[in-house]
């Protein structure tokens, strides 16, 4: 069985694909399977990837579904990876050549059953690193921390033991397609840290599609979700007071947004939530305004 799953979620994205394919065949490494869910596409992505399974040249894994959303796509990977590790690598990103062999190595010198996985750095296509590099004085934390804690800044790759991310599915809600991808991280937080190694491990595009360029629109169109979510980071044992006010101002407004009247009785911090009622009206609004032209 080959140690590493690389898995993308996708989604009419067969205009970009084939650059994170051409860099999983350009891997000095093999022990990886590229697992594709593909969620929902109508575009040529089925034709595509079949071309490339006959090829052969790499072992690839399709899946097709309905459209979820990313995270209905990340809970379908989640079931069907069977490899030991998984990295998500999406549709518009691509991995350096040495990337597979860098993450097999290091798990097989560093990796236990004591954490969660690995954290890695992304950088942007001309090789510059996203935001901060990790903290050299430290060899693990949890991804909350490392963030809130020691200030590091940007996106960066996860490489987790799948047994662990098969724990805590997403939450799908009926006509919404979002639900923060942290959610199961920072659930891993609670029990586990993770290794960190200044490596890129992936190269990073951001294109006009992507849900990093939409979020104003995904917090209209998702509003349980994101309620969903906000109502978790209120409840992280490790946060300060200032983030969990954050969070419940963020609760209030996507609870405004479906008409969720009862919010005061649900959610799990009813002091914060109370006080964070005026500055989450006003966010209401904000989004509202700032949504308005392109959700006609």
């Amino acid at each position: 069985m080959k140690k590493l799953t690389v898995f993308t979620p996708t989604f009419n994205r067969a205009y970009c694909l084939g650059n994170c394919y051409q860099s999983l065949l350009n891997q000095t490494s093999t022990d990886f399977v590229w697992l594709i869910i593909d969620d929902g596409s109508t575009d040529n992505t089925r034709e595509l990837v079949s071309s490339w399974i006959h090829e052969n040249m790499i072992d690839i894994k399709y899946h097709w579904q309905e459209n979820q959303g990313m995270h209905g796509a990340h809970n379908t990977a989640y079931e069907l990876i069977d490899t030991e590790l998984n990295v998500c690598i999406d549709s518009d990103d691509f991995m350096p050549e040495q990337a597979v062999e860098k993450i097999i190595r290091f798990w097989n010198e560093n990796g236990s059953e004591k954490v969660s996985g690995f954290i890695g750095l992304d950088s942007y296509t001309d090789n510059k690193i996203i935001g901060t590099k990790l903290p050299e004085n430290i060899k693990s934390s949890t991804l909350f921390e490392l963030y809130n804690k020691y200030g590091v800044t940007g996106d960066k790759k996860l490489v987790y033991r799948t047994e662990l991310t098969k724990k805590y599915p997403y939450p799908v809600f009926n006509n919404e397609k979002y639900v923060g991808l942290a959610y199961k991280y920072y659930m891993l937080d609670r029990h586990y840290e993770m290794l960190l190694v200044n490596e890129v491990l992936c190269c990073v595009e951001y294109l006009p599609d992507g849900s990093s360029q939409n979020m104003f629109n995904q917090y209209r169109k998702n509003p349980r979700g994101f309620a969903f979510y906000r109502k978790v980071l209120m409840q992280i044992p490790f946060a300060s007071i200032t983030f969990r006010f954050r969070q419940a101002i963020h609760y209030v407004s996507s609870s405004l947004m479906w008409k969720n009247w009862k919010f005061i009785s649900e959610t799990p911090v009813k002091s914060l939530t109370v006080l964070a009622i005026p500055f989450g009206i006003l966010l209401y609004f904000f989004i509202n305004i700032k949504t308005r032209a392109t959700l006609k």
